[in-house]
């Protein structure tokens, strides 16, 4: 799998949102991963080990950002 990510990637998780949506956008980057739903707005902060580990796919690469 690819490990590299951007920020404005759209991510599916192995696991869903209690809301009912699994597609997240990446809105930060660094030692931690900021993720928000795009069903809910909700945000979440998980480590990037975690977020590696519990990243299914890519939806949409954001390939405008170096």
């Amino acid at each position: 799998m690819n490990l590299v990510f951007k920020l404005g990637d759209i991510v599916e998780m192995k696991k869903g949102h209690p809301c009912g949506g699994n597609e997240w956008e990446i809105i930060r980057l660094g030692a931690d991963i900021k993720i928000k739903c795009r069903n809910c707005g909700r945000l979440v902060m998980i480590s990037r080990a975690d977020f590696n580990k519990r990243v299914k796919k890519v939806i949409f690469s954001n390939e405008d950002n170096n």
